[in-house]
């Protein structure tokens, strides 16, 4: 079962990275809201990182802040198209099931709890 995590990260201000492993790497958003709840969220795709921040806390190189765990599990993907991902997430803090969705310039999160 492949594995996801959310990170807390401050630099340049507090947000929560949201990473899912597919293959070799991590697929990657920025989320500016704790989530936590069901209302939509701001995801801002980010590069893909390193698998090792699967466990991984503390600074990240070249004076970019440091991370810290704020949830960790494991996924099953539901549904994949150019537009929308859907996963079933089941971690510590977040179960349920999370949409991002693909708007004409951005995307946004939307976790409904088991």
């Amino acid at each position: 079962m492949p594995r996801f995590v959310i990170l807390t990260h401050d630099h340049p201000h507090i947000h929560w990275d949201l990473m899912l492993e597919q293959g070799p790497a991590l697929r990657t958003w920025r989320l500016n809201t704790e989530p936590n709840g069901q209302a939509d969220i701001s995801a801002e795709p980010l590069d893909d990182h390193r698998l090792v921040y699967l466990e991984y806390e503390g600074p990240v190189s070249g004076g970019r802040g440091t991370v810290a765990r704020w949830d960790a599990g494991d996924y099953e993907p539901v549904e994949e198209a150019s537009d929308r991902l859907v996963v079933q997430l089941r971690g510590e803090r977040v179960a349920g099931k999370a949409t991002f969705t693909k708007g004409s310039d951005h995307w946004t999160l939307r976790i409904v709890s088991e």
